[in-house]
């Protein structure tokens, strides 16, 4: 019997996911927040954006998550690199983060990658 590992989402702000960046990576498990731009029923392809930048999230395994244009979104899961570097991330987890502010979240993801960078090199000594 085979056991499948479900990898946690690296906390990457969407500017961050362009083609030269270590987060764009196929399959690489990520978790993104943006706000939403655009909902596609019929395919159930969620648009998001944050800081002049977008992204494709597939919502097909989600469920109980009802999708509201200009509300705030973070979705984890695996992201999908297609023909001429266009990204998909095909979430396994969404959630409504509406009143979260966005510019102290991104100032918290840098303040705890600046710790685990620390800590790494504390433990290497």
């Amino acid at each position: 019997m085979s056991s499948s590992t479900i990898n946690p989402g690296i906390l990457v702000a969407l500017p961050e996911l362009e083609p030269s960046s270590p987060f764009f990576k196929q399959g690489m498990s990520l978790r993104v927040t943006g706000k939403l731009q655009e909902y596609i029923v019929e395919t159930a392809v969620a648009i998001i954006i944050d800081g002049g930048a977008t992204l494709m999230i597939d919502t097909q395994n989600l469920r109980d998550l009802g999708f509201r244009i200009g509300s705030i979104y973070q979705f984890i899961g695996e992201l999908l690199i297609q023909p001429e570097n266009d990204a998909i991330l095909k979430a396994r987890v969404g959630r409504n983060v509406d009143g979260i502010d966005l510019n102290l979240y991104h100032q918290s993801v840098l303040l705890r990658r600046q710790f685990e960078s620390d800590l790494m090199k504390l433990r290497e000594a």
